[in-house]
Formats: C-alpha cells, sequence, structure tokens
C-alpha cells in the first residue's frame, strides 16, 4: 500500500508542521478581529449611538455569514487546500476593516455593520478553526489531535498575545488605530500563505481512510446524505451549535461587556480575556495530545459539564476580579479545547477524505449557535439590565451539550475502516 502524497512538493515533516504554524497565525489575526468586537462595544455605543443589542447584532449577522461559508470551505479545504482560502480570508477580513474604520456616525454609518458583519465575516468563514482543522488531519496519521491543537490554538493564542495592545490602544478612545494594526497584520500574511503553501492537491485514490459509516462519493450531495443519516454526526453536530452558543456566542462577545458592567475598565477586562486565552491556548494543546489517547466523546463530556458548572461561578463574580481571573482560567481551560477532540473524532468516525466537509458542517452550526449567543446576550440584557438569564441558559444547554456525547463510542478500530499500514510514514500533502 502506498502512501497518498502530492507531487511537486517537499514531502518532508517540515511541509506539513508549516500548515501547522501558519494556521496558528491566520487564525490569531482573525480570532483577534473577531474578539476585538466586543472591546470596541463600549465606543460605538458612545460614537455612533448604537445599543449594546444593535452592536450585538452585528455580531450575530457576521456569524450568519460564517455559517453560510463554512461547509464550502471546508470542501474547498477538502479537495484543493487551504493555500487560496487562507490568502483570500486575509485579505477579506483587511477590506472589511477598512469598511469599518470609514464608517461615521449619520450617512456612512452602514458601513461598519457591512464591512465586519458582510465582508470581514467571510474572512471569518475561510479562515476558520475547521478549515485547519481539516487540513491538519488530512496531513498526519500519527499525532493528528495534538497537530490540531496546536494548529487551532492560534485561534486563542493571537488574542492572548494581541488583545491587551488592542486594549491598550483602545483605552483612550481611539479604536481605529487599534483596527488599522489589525488590517496590516492581515495583509503582511497574504504573501506568506501564498509563498508558504504548495498548490492544489491531486486526487488519491486509495481506499484506506474509508469508514463504517457509509462509503465516500464524489458529488457533494452524496457525501452530505452519508453525514445526515450518521447518528454520531448529529449527536456532535448538536452538540458543537450549543458550543458555539455558549463560547463564540456567549462569552468572547459578552465576556469583556459584562466586566465593564462589573466596573472593570478595558485595560484590566482586557486583561481577564487575555487570562481566558493563554490558559485557553494550553487547553487547546492538551487536549489535542489526549484526544489522540483516551476515550473522546468523554472528554467532550467532561468539558461540557465544567462548562457548565463554570457560569455559576460567573453570576456571582459583582466586583470581585480576582473572582474574574478565577472564572477567566477555569473557562479557558475548557474553552476551544473541544475543537482538536472533535475534528480528531470526526476524521476518524466520518473519514479523512471528508473531514473538511464534516467539520464545515460543524462549523456552521458552531457558527449559527454563537450567532443565537451574541443576539440573545445583547436583547436580554436590554431587556433586563443585567446578564442573569443569559448565564443561566448558557449553563442549562451546555450541559444538555454534556448529555449528547455521553453515550458515543470510541472504537478507534472501528469495522470496515482500514488502518494505514503502520510502517508507512504520515501522509504527506503541500
Amino acid at each position: 500500500m502506498r502512501a497518498a502524497s502530492y507531487t511537486g512538493v517537499d514531502k518532508g515533516g517540515a511541509a506539513r508542521w508549516m500548515i501547522v504554524g501558519l494556521g496558528f497565525a491566520t487564525l490569531a489575526f482573525a480570532f483577534t478581529v473577531r474578539g476585538s468586537l466586543s472591546l470596541a462595544m463600549p465606543f460605538w455605543q458612545a460614537e455612533f449611538g448604537w445599543s449594546r443589542g444593535a452592536i450585538s447584532s452585528i455580531a450575530a449577522c457576521a456569524m450568519i455569514v460564517m455559517a453560510l461559508v463554512a461547509p464550502f470551505a471546508g470542501g474547498v479545504a477538502d479537495r484543493q487546500g487551504p493555500r487560496m482560502l487562507l490568502a483570500g480570508g486575509l485579505l477579506a477580513i483587511a477590506i472589511g476593516l477598512e469598511l469599518v474604520m470609514a464608517a461615521s456616525p449619520g450617512a456612512s454609518g452602514w458601513l461598519l455593520p457591512l464591512g465586519f458583519a458582510g465582508v470581514a465575516a467571510v474572512g471569518f468563514g475561510a479562515i476558520a478553526q475547521h478549515v485547519v482543522a481539516a487540513a491538519i488531519a488530512q496531513r498526519f496519521d500519527r499525532n493528528r489531535g495534538l497537530a490540531t491543537g496546536i494548529g487551532t490554538a492560534g485561534s486563542t493564542g493571537g488574542q492572548l498575545l494581541m488583545m491587551p495592545l488592542i486594549a491598550a490602544m483602545m483605552q483612550g478612545g481611539d479604536w481605529r488605530s487599534a483596527f488599522l494594526v489589525l488590517t496590516v497584520g492581515c495583509i503582511l500574511l497574504i504573501p506568506v500563505s501564498l509563498l508558504l503553501l504548495g498548490g492544489s492537491p491531486a486526487e488519491s485514490n486509495s481506499k484506506q481512510y474509508d469508514v463504517a459509516e457509509g462509503a465516500h462519493s464524489d458529488t457533494l450531495a452524496a457525501n452530505l446524505k452519508t453525514l445526515l443519516r450518521s447518528p454520531v454526526f448529529h449527536a456532535v453536530f448538536w452538540s458543537y451549535t450549543i458550543c458555539g452558543f455558549t463560547t463564540s456566542g456567549v462569552i468572547e462577545t459578552h465576556l469583556m461587556p459584562y466586566a465593564a458592567y462589573c466596573g472593570f475598565g478595558p485595560l484590566p477586562s482586557a486583561t481577564a480575556y487575555g487570562v481566558l486565552s493563554g490558559v485557553n491556548l494550553g487547553g487547546m494543546i492538551l487536549a489535542g495530545w489526549l484526544a489522540d489517547r483516551t476515550h473522546r466523546p468523554l472528554l467532550l463530556t467532561v468539558i461540557y459539564t465544567v462548562r457548565a458548572a463554570s457560569f455559576i461561578l460567573l453570576i456571582y463574580i459583582g466586583d470581585d476580579y480576582a473572582a474574574l481571573l478565577v472564572f477567566a482560567v477555569i473557562f479557558g481551560l475548557f474553552d476551544y479545547s473541544t475543537v482538536p477532540i472533535t475534528a480528531s473524532y470526526i476524521a476518524s468516525r466520518m473519514g479523512v477524505r471528508i473531514v473538511g466537509l464534516s467539520m464545515g458542517l460543524l462549523s456552521a452550526g458552531h457558527a449559527l449557535g454563537g450567532a443565537a449567543g451574541a443576539w440573545a446576550g445583547g436583547i436580554l440584557f436590554d431587556a433586563t439590565g443585567n446578564y442573569m438569564i443569559v448565564w443561566l441558559a448558557s449553563m442549562v444547554v451546555a450541559a444538555i451539550a454534556a448529555a449528547l456525547v455521553a453515550g458515543l463510542k470510541d472504537d478507534r478500530a472501528i469495522k470496515g475502516f482500514r488502518r494505514p499500514d503502520p510502517h508507512l510514514s504520515e501522509r504527506t500533502f503541500p
């Protein structure tokens, strides 16, 4: 049996780890831009006169656009690799930020939602965890979970490094300069993506990645049918949708506004978010390492259960900054740690050949859940004047997510799934 390969590209391990490193960097900028909305929210309220619910709706719309883009981006990652996805996504984010910075109160205010929830959101959908996770899963047979954990950790690692800087720049009220720094960073990464990543992958006829869940086809409709008929996929999909509600929707959008509501300034709020991101970085890598060694659905069950419990602490933050930091540590450890575990599990259960499509659909659900969380958080705050109902609802749905995955099996030697020859090296892709 011969390992699948792509032509004209370095076939060594450096090429695979280059994808991991570049995925980390692009996710770092994409997620920092996404997170910057919650930091800029109080300044947009003051400058444009918009309510918190209206600005939260911008975040929700961005996630809906991401949900629409995600499956298509996953399919492209399966067939052509991540090169143009990453470069095009960075360009879309840069253009979107330019439109946001050009917005001003009055006639041109519409440029802000167009730029963030329209143009930049397309970039968020292209530079997403599922694209990086799919690209890595296709290239690693051994240590897939660890490599996925490192690559996708850029989604939180970048915020750890950049969010406090962005907050410091915004503290004087000049949010546009902070957005300009992010724009320049995205533009500089475009040629790096084009130069370091190889071309389109060649088709592989290898059958070693077929799985018992269903044979794979060359048509999108047939592969979608296979996924939609799988109870395993449905359990993971709905739990991942809830995951989006509690992370991207509620915490990513509303934690820093909640910190401001509790009386903490922009810099302390961003610092707490940075602590969450730092722990999140380690949590993702640890989760990826564990995904290679332990029962993955059990890991997901533990993550969702602890996440549910953490919202109890958030209710009682008050003016206690130490309590906010404790929450940041607990939630951060179990925040995006679902990503490498889910990617590893889906790759082995549904098949590596359609892991991009599988993760794209999961990410669409995650984004829709996030949109619901972002929108509901703003609407409920405007209606009640506090976040109590938001935190209680998040606790309940996280517990439901734990119940959805608790009964899943993790038979790594699934009947009908032929493992790669252990004597072969890891699959090599550009």
